[in-house]
């Protein structure tokens, strides 16, 4: 009888277990995994996809909205602002609060700027550096797109690089299988086989170094883009548009204009000059309306302070102008040549990004220039190996040569592939940072 209590009792547990681990999992979508459906991906759409998702991206728009919150707070004070309250206590000798009103049950005030040109030059500025954020927020998405974009060509070239080292590493075998049979035979040297095995070895540490680095890309790609965490990405071989072709003079003009950086420092000088003008206004006068009702109470004693104290009045109201003349006002110069200091640091900074983006359009553009020949380079030492593996197959099939040297020939084949394909991508790295530089990347890409 106990066995068969000890038996239920095992039985009732596993099955509330069951239902515990049924009910935790219901609420649980299961993520995509390897063996779903790959998500096919082109660049424009991997670019899409980044534009909307992207984490870099995200927190720009917050900071573009910090900076358009912090101008609404500073320019809330040319607008009435109404404010309730009480100050109501008890008071010896002459009634006062610490911030100088006369004690209230109840008091109701109203101010608003209507002339203040220092804080109006503030709030200028702080107009001015909400567009710096937008352009801060334009630059980061042709970072993001440049970054995706590069991750996605590369990607396309480490998988077919992967495709031709497995072509490689089964040549390398047969090569290693020929030369042991020829050493067995006695044709051979040791050495001989050694080294067919090195060259297999070497084959199959770049598939491992490969395939380490498509990881790494797969899951930066699925980070940007948004996409499941085992979610496996198709992707196809694209090339960048024909319109990323652009002359070197043209992109130097096109940089003048459109370039990020040139864009940010002149938004940076207009804001430093806006303030500027508002800090030289600081010797004008300033003028704020002001109102302010009070419910006073007669246990303040005021009748006592009063000449008649029949004029005591509950209802109190105060409304009119406040205007302030500077005569001598130290902080106002300080203001004024701090302002000043900014202006010209801001100044210098535009000349120097002025310069710095035309030698860097310079400089890319010959690196383009460079990518194109050494792409050149690789795409007539790939035809050449070509050419040599066919008159190599020529010969073997009429028993001039053996299959080692067939595979030989195919390994040299693959090993131009893979070099016009690194040439090729580096080319395309050069020109996306071309377009970036020069502000057409989002043109270009979209």
């Amino acid at each position: 009888m106990s066995a068969w209590k000890h038996w239920m009792a095992c039985g009732l547990l596993c099955l509330a277990a069951s239902a515990c681990v049924v009910r935790a999992q219901q609420p649980v979508t299961p993520p995509p995994t390897s063996g779903s459906a790959p998500f096919a991906l082109t660049l424009k759409r991997a670019i899409e996809l980044a534009l909307q998702n992207s984490k870099d991206i995200q927190l720009v728009k917050l900071q573009v909205r910090v900076a358009d919150d912090v101008e609404l707070v500073t320019g809330s004070e040319f607008r009435p602002n109404l404010y309730v309250g009480s100050g109501a206590g008890y008071t010896y000798g002459i009634p006062s609060t610490p911030g100088g009103q006369a004690p209230s049950i109840f008091n109701v005030t109203y101010t608003q700027q209507v002339l203040n040109e220092p804080l109006r030059g503030v709030r200028r500025e702080q107009l001015e550096q909400a567009q710096t954020q937008r352009l801060l927020l334009e630059q980061t998405r042709e970072l993001v797109m440049a970054r995706v974009a590069s991750a996605y060509l590369e990607l396309v070239k480490v998988r077919h690089v992967l495709d031709l080292l497995q072509k490689e590493k089964q040549s390398a075998d047969k090569i290693v299988e020929v030369t042991q049979q020829r050493q067995g035979e006695g044709y051979e040297l040791p050495q001989e086989v050694t080294k067919a095995q090195l060259t297999r070895a070497q084959v199959v540490q770049r598939i491992f170094q490969l395939e380490g680095r498509q990881d790494e890309l797969e899951v930066y790609l699925r980070s940007q883009l948004g996409l499941a965490a085992e979610q496996t990405i198709d992707v196809t071989p694209e090339d960048l548009p024909g319109s990323a072709e652009q002359e070197g003079a043209n992109l130097i003009a096109m940089a003048s204009q459109s370039s990020p950086s040139i864009l940010l420092a002149e938004s940076q000088v207009k804001g430093k000059e806006i303030r500027l003008i508002g800090e030289k206004r600081g010797y004008w006068p300033t003028l704020e309306l002001v109102s302010l009702y009070q419910v006073l109470a007669k246990f303040n004693n005021y009748n006592q302070y009063l000449r008649n104290p029949a004029d005591f009045r509950y209802n109190n109201l105060n409304a009119g102008v406040n205007v302030q003349m500077p005569i001598f006002s130290t902080k106002t110069r300080a203001n004024v040549e701090l302002a000043k200091a900014n202006l010209e640091a801001a100044k210098i900074n535009l000349a120097s990004q002025r310069t710095q983006v035309s030698a860097e359009v310079r400089q890319k553009s010959r690196r383009v220039q460079g990518a194109d020949a050494a792409k050149e380079v690789a795409r007539l030492e790939l035809q050449l190996s070509q050419q040599n593996l066919a008159v190599v197959q020529s010969q073997f099939s009429e028993g001039k040569l053996n299959l080692r040297d067939v595979e030989r020939a195919r390994l040299d084949e693959n090993e131009k592939w893979m070099t016009y394909l690194d040439a090729n991508f580096q080319r395309q790295q050069a020109q996306l940072e071309l377009l970036r530089t020069a502000g057409q990347l989002d043109r270009v890409l979209q």
